[in-house]
């Protein structure tokens, strides 16, 4: 489409979702890239995102017809009028360097004229063992089993949702993280005082298993798994640990399939205990990480063994706990106190 000499893509070409039998749209040659350099499907949504934006920003025009000046202005736009963070900008910047490189094949230097958005300090949220207890109180069914394996193994929301029956080592006591973040598998410890609920939701998870088997319900197999392994995704071992109440039935040909639960009813429960508890940190369920970490540090856990657990892979990630352990400005005693 021509418009005033420059080519612009027309808003139905920008969508998210993604279309392959139309190979020729912008977005889904990036979705294409990123699948072949084995990008996570979460990298995927969020680089499509800045990429539609960036298009959306310079009036849908195509991107061959830009350069350095439009991604300056674009970047700039977000941390003077979008207040966003430095890590966000810098998001951004990675999901238009990668379309350029990558998609079209153009190489882009270092992009000058950006104002880039102040990157500041933060120290992690903790909660206390009290505060943690009190929470944990408030919660009840599948919600609170979850987020006491949080707490208690140093999960993610999303680890934690996509156990699998597999994963679960009741004897060695510990739990297998397949592919974390950066696609890396780690162990971690199993909670003993999760041991007895879980135990009874495996019972009831097993008649749900039973169910589906007799209608056909299969449980989704990672990459390629379902070729590798035909018979795996009706194998109790397979399947999701904190199932979906939904059958997805997808677009493509096979069986209905039962995925994990989604993270936002883990989360929802999460927001509405910490609310009824009246604690006043702004907790979420990634507080839950940090305070494993930090409370295994109070224990006197080494720093390398807590970053194993964590799956950090740079010993300088872990190390910010090291900080929330001070009391007080570098764990000095006020003056005041003395007084």
């Amino acid at each position: 489409m021509e418009s005033g000499g420059a080519a612009l893509i027309p808003p139905a070409h920008l969508t998210r979702r993604p279309e392959p039998d139309r190979k020729f749209r912008l977005l889904e040659r990036v979705r294409r890239a990123l699948r072949v350099r084995h990008y996570s499907p979460r990298t995927e949504e969020a680089y499509c995102d800045w990429i539609r934006r960036f298009v959306v920003f310079h009036g849908r025009r195509h991107p061959t017809l830009m350069g350095e000046p439009e991604i300056a202005a674009f970047l700039s736009d977000l941390a003077t009028r979008g207040n966003v963070s430095a890590s966000t900008q810098n998001q951004a910047l990675h999901a238009i360097l990668f379309l350029y490189r990558r998609v079209l094949g153009q190489d882009m230097g270092l992009i000058g004229g950006i104002a880039p958005a102040k990157r500041g300090r933060r120290l992690p949220i903790v909660l206390s063992v009290g505060e943690v207890r009190v929470i944990l109180t408030r919660m009840r069914g599948v919600p609170r089993l979850c987020t006491s394996l949080m707490y208690g193994s140093g999960l993610r929301v999303s680890e934690c949702v996509q156990l699998r029956i597999k994963d679960i080592d009741f004897e060695r006591g510990e739990i297998i993280v397949r592919c974390g973040k950066g696609d890396k598998d780690r162990r971690v410890p199993l909670p003993r005082m999760t041991v007895p609920a879980l135990t009874v939701h495996l019972e009831r998870r097993r008649e749900l298993f039973h169910r589906d088997l007799r209608r056909g319900v299969v449980a989704p197999l990672p990459g390629a798994l379902s070729r590798k392994l035909p018979h795996a995704e009706r194998e109790w071992a397979w399947q999701y640990i904190f199932p979906s109440s939904r059958i997805h039935a997808d677009r493509h040909p096979g069986p209905p399939r039962r995925f994990h639960m989604h993270e936002s009813a883990i989360q929802r429960a999460f927001a509405t205990a910490v609310r009824s508890s009246r604690v006043t940190k702004r907790a979420t369920c990634h507080s839950l990480r940090h305070s494993f970490a930090t409370h295994l540090l109070e224990g006197g856990a080494d720093i390398r063994t807590i970053q194993e657990l964590l799956g950090h892979s740079n010993v300088q990630t872990t190390m910010i706990y090291t900080h929330v352990l001070n009391r007080g400005a570098s764990g000095v005693q006020s003056p005041a106190d003395r007084l």
